[in-house]
């Protein structure tokens, strides 16, 4: 066991005119540092192949996180899936990253382009065994995991990108390989990794893709810890105690609200400093206080964040504002999104009186849905997240 973890980022584009895209990734944890992550492109595009590639997600993922054979999963696919009337293939193409306790990693690939490996930023020729299951050719290999290794699996939409409209060949691996290793230096997440990757594909596509295209990164990193904290308790007699716990946890500190950062600087004997510059019009300024990592106003803030996370969920579009801005909002957001991966909330109860005017469209009972929100679409993100209430 070891202080190692991954950060998965995964997203597709739809063929063009397609409602629904037949690729499908299924990400299962089982145990404290392992799981299983399993990308599948179903046969065709539409209905049909988004029903194979789940089902055959799905199952993989399942059947693997409980300990069964990757020979039991194709041979249950086989018998579970209908048959291709055309093809006479009984379930779709998939790739597997198995990630056993932080320490090895497992890749199992049928028929998709095989899985991209940099390390210190320059692409590994992995060794790979040949095995016959029910007569497919399955590749099969283990790797020895190091911090910062990004694997990236892709669908074959990827390299079929710009066949016929901007590429003779399509993108060859090649040219994937070398256009990810012009940034992957600056230590961008898996999610924004992805992004970057199927922005190019959608580009070369003319925007418009020929085929479901999917890319999902994962990239070993070690453990970060963040502490948040919102609101002050209920009962006022604990504000030392809330902020002791706070403050004795590993990793950094941000505080948001007003009346919460005037307890934290009483706790820490620290002046609080606040700012006048306003880098976003909508967000208020931050503040500075010696032993905080960062200060912020409370509510409106966290709704911004909240609305980055759940874009950073879909296409990551916003990417361009909070990746780059310094109101607190954007701060908040690549601390969490980029930094972390272990984030505790400490969320204090108490009813703050400037919230109850009925002209304003802030309640307590909004402040604990946003936190709530927040925190639900952090564990989507793959964060581990503990929230304490006070």
């Amino acid at each position: 066991m070891n202080n190692l973890c991954a950060d998965i980022g995964c997203s597709s584009l739809n063929k063009f005119g397609e409602e629904l895209c037949g690729d499908h990734v299924e990400v299962v944890e089982h145990g404290e540092n392992s799981m299983v992550i399993v990308l599948a492109d179903g046969l065709g595009s539409g209905v049909k192949a988004s029903i194979l590639s789940t089902l055959t997600s799905k199952i993989i993922s399942t059947m693997m996180a409980a300990g069964m054979s990757i020979e039991e999963c194709v041979e249950t696919i086989a018998q579970t899936l209908p048959v291709c009337s055309v093809r006479g293939v009984a379930y779709s193409t998939f790739t597997i990253i198995h990630i056993v306790n932080g320490t090895e990693a497992e890749l199992i690939q049928y028929d998709n382009p095989k899985v991209i490996l940099l390390r210190g930023g320059e692409n590994i020729d992995y060794p790979t065994e040949t095995i016959d299951i029910a007569g497919k050719k399955i590749l099969k290999s283990k790797i020895r995991i190091k911090e910062d290794d990004i694997f990236i699996a892709l669908s074959d939409g990827a390299p079929h990108a710009g066949i016929g409209v901007t590429l003779n060949l399509g993108w060859k691996r090649e040219n994937i390989i070398d256009f990810v290793k012009t940034f992957v230096h600056i230590g961008f997440t898996a999610k924004t990794l992805t992004t970057m990757l199927l922005d190019e594909c959608n580009s070369l596509y003319g925007g418009r893709p020929g085929d479901d295209t999917t890319v999902c990164t994962v990239k070993i990193r070690k453990r970060e810890p963040m502490n948040l904290v919102i609101g002050p308790p209920s009962d006022p007699s604990e504000c030392g105690r809330m902020m002791s716990l706070f403050f004795s946890k590993e990793g950094k500190h941000i505080v948001c609200g007003g009346t919460t950062s005037t307890i934290a600087s009483e706790y820490l004997h620290k002046p609080l400093r606040t700012k006048l510059e306003y880098f976003d019009n909508d967000i208020p300024p931050t503040a500075e206080c010696e032993g905080i990592d960062l200060v912020t106003e409370g509510v409106i803030t966290i709704n911004k964040v909240l609305t980055y996370s759940q874009d950073y969920l879909k296409d990551n579009e916003s990417y361009k504002v909070w990746g780059y801005k310094k109101d607190g909002a954007s701060l908040i957001a690549r601390l969490l999104f980029e930094e972390a991966t272990d984030i505790n909330f400490f969320v204090g109860m108490a009813v703050n009186p400037a919230h109850q005017n009925p002209n304003l469209p802030i309640n307590f009972s909004i402040k604990m849905r946003l936190v709530d929100q927040l925190a639900e679409c952090l564990k989507k993100m793959g964060k581990k997240i503990k929230v304490s209430y006070f």
